[in-house]
């Protein structure tokens, strides 16, 4: 296993850490003995971070459950606060609280804010007190890092990055998100101030694996397989600190750990590099707007994010529907400031900024017309009644 150190607090972290979202399951619940199976071959391989979430359906408790049999001391823990569910300054304890006795510990390694998409949403939960209630946790030794998870776009992530001395945070990266969420126009930017990157979806939930065009499934096969050569691309880049895999068998957890003992930043060749761009090319073939995610038309006067907006479309016809739906849901309506496509005034500005040349106003309202239907109005309904922003 290879390691890369964060510089906040030179712990030395295996750049394979392991996510629990996605633990084996028995009838629709966590299966714990087959989860420590799994989670016991990773401590063995190396893996020192587990990443896991209070809104996980029963991923902390399995979580806590294995680390008390005698691991808690060779792990870092990263689990994240449900701001999103928060109305007081007292309920941060109270989820705290419950995190802890989930978790069978008194600290947390790696603490974040749960899907905190923008700065407006920060400056809630500093109204609330957010901010001076981390500082007590890091004085009294129960959090280690502050950090947040995001999903979102560039546009929200670099001010949000600004607006608070993170230690940390954890942003959706692959070779086909290099330009959208946080992109590496995020990465590299937290890379220049020194803060440590952990990066999520590498394979889109298995999605650059096994659902690949046979066009892409060949020109992998030239190299290796997709998820090999998926997290050897993420992994060449020197401003990642770890990556996160959903493992859920023994032999994900071996096969990553031997790629993870290989992979450094930097060593892809021209070649390796050249296989990954012609798979993004076949992938994108089915790309319905062109859209590159340059920024070039935002910001907008009516707050729509154009190429977040874009990027969720496309995923509709790259992924499926669910897919764009659950993106869109999260990177536009999930945030103090929604950004959905319906806030568009159609005043054309973008329009005349576009280097692609792209009908906005009209591209626009195809992305409202197939992902603001029934299901998303219901969502972003019941989002604005039990959800704080």
């Amino acid at each position: 296993m290879l390691y890369r150190k964060n510089k906040k607090d030179g712990r030395e972290l295996s750049i394979l850490g392991f996510g629990c979202l996605r633990f084996p399951k028995k009838a629709g619940r966590i299966h714990q003995e087959e989860a420590e199976k799994v989670m016991k071959a990773a401590i063995d391989a190396g893996v020192n971070y587990f990443d896991t979430a209070y809104t996980y359906p029963g991923s902390e408790a399995c979580l806590g459950r294995f680390l008390a049999q005698g691991y808690r001391d060779q792990v870092a823990i990263a689990t994240k606060l449900p701001h999103y569910l928060i109305k007081t300054s007292a309920d941060m304890d109270k989820y705290f609280e419950e995190q802890k006795k989930r978790l069978q510990t008194d600290r947390f390694e790696y603490y974040l804010m749960h899907m905190l998409n923008d700065a407006a949403t920060w400056e809630r939960l500093k109204s609330l007190g957010v901010d001076r209630w981390l500082e007590r946790k890091k004085a009294s030794g129960e959090i280690e890092n502050v950090g947040f998870s995001f999903h979102g776009g560039a546009a929200q992530f670099l001010p949000l990055l600004d607006a608070y001395d993170w230690d940390f945070t954890q942003i959706q990266y692959n070779y086909m998100d290099e330009h959208t969420q946080a992109g590496k126009k995020g990465l590299e930017y937290a890379y220049q101030k020194g803060i440590p990157v952990m990066i999520m979806e590498p394979l889109r939930g298995g999605k650059l694996t096994k659902q690949l065009p046979q066009a892409a499934k060949k020109e992998f096969a030239k190299i290796g397989t997709p998820a090999e050569w998926g997290l050897r691309w993420i992994w060449n880049h020197k401003e990642v600190t770890l990556v996160l895999s959903g493992m859920n068998e023994v032999c994900q957890v071996e096969e990553n750990a031997r790629i993870a003992s290989q992979a450094q930043a930097g060593h892809m060749t021209e070649e390796e590099l050249a296989v990954i761009e012609r798979v993004k090319g076949i992938i994108n073939a089915s790309v319905k707007v062109p859209c590159t995610g340059c920024g070039y038309c935002m910001p907008c006067p009516a707050g729509v994010d154009i190429p977040t907006c874009f990027q969720a479309y496309n995923l509709k016809y790259a992924d499926g529907k669910f897919a764009a739906l659950k993106n869109y849901f999260m990177c536009t309506a999930l945030k103090t400031n929604p950004t959905k496509a319906s806030l568009c005034i159609g005043c054309g500005k973008c329009e005349s900024h576009c280097p692609q040349s792209i009908a906005v106003k009209s591209r626009i309202a195809d992305v409202k017309s197939e992902l603001e239907g029934p299901v998303f109005k219901a969502a972003d309904k019941l989002a604005k009644k039990f959800v704080r922003f």
